[in-house]
């Protein structure tokens, strides 16, 4: 009896598949059917990518803060922060865990050492951009220093502060895919659980690439919000 047309086509969809998977190619059917094994190590990259940040920039903002009015604060915070960028990346998820152990906190304390550098310096570039006249313009209808800090720099450095927490998301993207080796799950694991397989990188590695973008985005339209002065120029 022949077999149905429709039938012989799914099977010769099927053997192509196996092929796909077998030569360790781009298989689209293969990422299709398997897309939802992706789920948890996102939701997980998302989580170490946006705790990592978010830590950082009340780290690095509040230091910034400290060493504008104290000027001597500066170099050593400077220092002390480049030392913690400048540590390899995998050998500080290692050396953390026979203090730490494994898990989400490992992960997350050798994140955050690599923002703050990044935020500390933008920040406390946006301040010294402040222009002279405008603080001035400020002291002069009576604003105290915090009145001046909170109502007049922070807001003008916005733009220089937020362009910090860009590059820091979009760097702690790609670190978290290492976050595996420190037992935090994340994009990583699934990216190096079969590196050759072509479908299996594509899409781990897309996930990433999608996730940065969205969080550059999300930044950058809530600068546009806290900026309308910008917008109106």
């Amino acid at each position: 009896m022949p077999i149905p047309a429709p039938l012989a086509q799914v099977q010769i969809r099927r053997r192509d598949a196996d092929s796909c998977v077998a030569d360790n190619g781009f298989c689209p059917d293969w990422i299709v059917d398997n897309l939802d094994r992706y789920g948890t190590p996102f939701l997980q990259h998302v989580y170490l990518t946006v705790a990592a940040v978010a830590i950082g920039f009340a780290i690095a903002f509040g230091l910034a803060l400290l060493a504008h009015r104290r000027r001597w604060l500066v170099g050593p915070i400077t220092a002390a922060t480049g030392i913690l960028y400048t540590l390899p990346s995998l050998a500080v998820f290692f050396l953390l865990q026979p203090l730490t152990g494994r898990g989400t906190l490992t992960a997350l304390i050798a994140l955050v050492s690599y923002t703050l550098l990044i935020i500390f310096r933008n920040v406390m570039t946006g301040l010294d951009n402040v222009p002279t006249e405008t603080k001035d313009a400020g002291r002069g209808v009576g604003l105290t220093d915090r009145q001046l800090l909170w109502r007049v720099e922070l807001p003008l450095a916005v733009p220089e502060i937020l362009a910090g927490v860009r590059i820091a998301a979009t760097t702690t993207v790609g670190l978290a895919t290492l976050a595996f080796f420190a037992g935090a799950g994340g994009l990583g694991g699934q990216i190096f659980s079969d590196i050759n397989f072509k479908s299996n990188v594509v899409v781990g590695g897309g996930l990433c690439v999608a996730l940065a973008v969205a969080l550059d985005v999300i930044v950058l339209s809530a600068q546009r919000l806290l900026t309308p002065w910008q917008r109106a120029r």
